[in-house]
Protein backbone atom coordinates (compact mmCIF):
# COMPACT_ATOMS: atom_id res chain seq x y z
CA UNK A 1 0.00 0.00 0.00
CA UNK A 2 1.49 3.61 -0.94
CA UNK A 3 1.53 5.76 1.23
CA UNK A 4 1.60 9.70 1.18
CA UNK A 5 4.68 11.65 1.13
CA UNK A 6 4.80 13.62 4.12
CA UNK A 7 6.25 16.55 2.38
CA UNK A 8 5.92 18.09 -1.52
CA UNK A 9 8.62 17.38 -3.66
CA UNK A 10 11.42 19.95 -4.31
CA UNK A 11 11.18 21.78 -7.54
CA UNK A 12 13.52 20.83 -10.31
CA UNK A 13 16.32 23.19 -10.24
CA UNK A 14 16.54 23.03 -6.16
CA UNK A 15 16.58 19.12 -6.32
CA UNK A 16 19.56 19.55 -9.09
CA UNK A 17 21.32 21.76 -7.06
CA UNK A 18 21.09 19.56 -3.97
CA UNK A 19 22.27 16.86 -4.96
CA UNK A 20 25.23 18.78 -7.10
CA UNK A 21 25.72 19.93 -3.06
CA UNK A 22 25.78 16.66 -1.88
CA UNK A 23 27.59 15.42 -4.22
CA UNK A 24 30.74 18.44 -3.83
CA UNK A 25 30.50 17.90 0.16
CA UNK A 26 31.13 13.98 0.03
CA UNK A 27 34.12 14.84 -2.18
CA UNK A 28 35.61 17.40 0.01
CA UNK A 29 35.22 15.43 2.82
CA UNK A 30 37.05 12.81 1.30
CA UNK A 31 39.72 14.58 -0.13
CA UNK A 32 39.68 15.67 3.88
CA UNK A 33 40.46 12.91 5.14
CA UNK A 34 43.07 11.46 2.13
CA UNK A 35 44.81 14.95 3.46
CA UNK A 36 44.59 14.10 7.01
CA UNK A 37 45.76 10.41 6.37
CA UNK A 38 48.98 11.54 3.83
CA UNK A 39 49.77 14.56 7.00
CA UNK A 40 49.47 11.46 9.78
CA UNK A 41 51.77 9.22 7.01
CA UNK A 42 54.30 12.04 6.47
CA UNK A 43 53.90 12.05 2.96
CA UNK A 44 55.23 14.29 0.53
CA UNK A 45 51.25 14.71 -0.67
CA UNK A 46 49.84 15.48 2.50
CA UNK A 47 50.38 20.05 1.72
CA UNK A 48 48.84 19.76 -1.89
CA UNK A 49 46.10 18.34 -0.37
CA UNK A 50 45.81 20.85 2.34
CA UNK A 51 45.84 23.23 -0.02
CA UNK A 52 43.76 21.84 -2.41
CA UNK A 53 41.12 20.32 0.66
CA UNK A 54 40.75 24.30 1.57
CA UNK A 55 39.72 25.08 -2.43
CA UNK A 56 37.15 22.41 -2.14
CA UNK A 57 35.86 23.62 1.32
CA UNK A 58 35.69 27.13 -0.29
CA UNK A 59 33.49 25.49 -3.45
CA UNK A 60 31.47 23.02 -1.09
CA UNK A 61 30.18 26.35 0.66
CA UNK A 62 29.87 28.00 -2.75
CA UNK A 63 27.23 24.92 -3.90
CA UNK A 64 25.57 25.04 -0.45
CA UNK A 65 24.79 28.54 -0.97
CA UNK A 66 24.02 27.83 -4.45
CA UNK A 67 21.10 25.91 -3.17
CA UNK A 68 20.04 28.32 -0.65
CA UNK A 69 19.87 31.19 -3.83
CA UNK A 70 18.34 28.47 -6.10
CA UNK A 71 15.53 27.89 -3.96
CA UNK A 72 15.03 31.76 -2.92
CA UNK A 73 14.42 32.42 -6.75
CA UNK A 74 12.26 29.60 -7.54
CA UNK A 75 10.04 30.62 -4.90
CA UNK A 76 9.96 34.44 -6.56
CA UNK A 77 9.62 33.45 -9.71
CA UNK A 78 6.86 30.54 -8.72
CA UNK A 79 5.26 32.22 -6.32
CA UNK A 80 4.37 30.39 -3.12
CA UNK A 81 1.28 28.13 -2.25
CA UNK A 82 -1.46 30.58 -0.86
CA UNK A 83 -2.58 29.55 2.70
CA UNK A 84 -6.59 29.92 2.41
CA UNK A 85 -6.92 32.68 4.89
CA UNK A 86 -4.62 35.01 2.24
CA UNK A 87 -6.25 38.65 1.86
CA UNK A 88 -5.40 38.21 -2.07
CA UNK A 89 -7.31 35.20 -2.09
CA UNK A 90 -10.35 36.74 -0.42
CA UNK A 91 -9.93 40.13 -2.60
CA UNK A 92 -10.07 37.63 -6.04
CA UNK A 93 -13.10 35.80 -4.54
CA UNK A 94 -15.00 38.70 -3.76
CA UNK A 95 -14.41 40.27 -7.30
CA UNK A 96 -15.19 37.34 -8.55
CA UNK A 97 -18.72 37.29 -7.10
CA UNK A 98 -19.37 40.55 -8.48
CA UNK A 99 -18.20 39.80 -11.71
CA UNK A 100 -20.88 36.96 -11.44
CA UNK A 101 -23.52 39.69 -9.98
CA UNK A 102 -22.53 42.36 -12.88
CA UNK A 103 -23.12 39.50 -15.72
CA UNK A 104 -26.15 37.71 -14.37
CA UNK A 105 -27.86 41.49 -13.77
CA UNK A 106 -27.03 41.88 -17.49
CA UNK A 107 -28.30 38.34 -18.62
CA UNK A 108 -31.70 39.53 -16.96
CA UNK A 109 -31.81 43.11 -18.66
CA UNK A 110 -31.52 41.70 -21.94
CA UNK A 111 -33.94 39.30 -21.02
CA UNK A 112 -36.38 41.75 -20.23
CA UNK A 113 -35.62 43.78 -23.09
CA UNK A 114 -36.35 40.74 -25.44
CA UNK A 115 -40.28 39.82 -23.61
CA UNK A 116 -40.65 43.34 -23.89
CA UNK A 117 -40.03 43.62 -27.78
CA UNK A 118 -41.97 40.29 -28.17
CA UNK A 119 -44.97 41.55 -26.02
CA UNK A 120 -45.31 44.62 -28.56
CA UNK A 121 -44.46 42.99 -31.96
CA UNK A 122 -47.52 40.79 -30.64
CA UNK A 123 -49.95 43.84 -30.07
Amino acid sequence: MEEPAARRRMPDPVRVSAVRAVLIMSLTIIQAMVAFLCTLAGSWLAFPMVLSSVGSTVVATWSVLDVWITRQVWNQRNGVVSVPSSSARQLRRERRRARRAARAARRDEARIRRRGAENLSRA
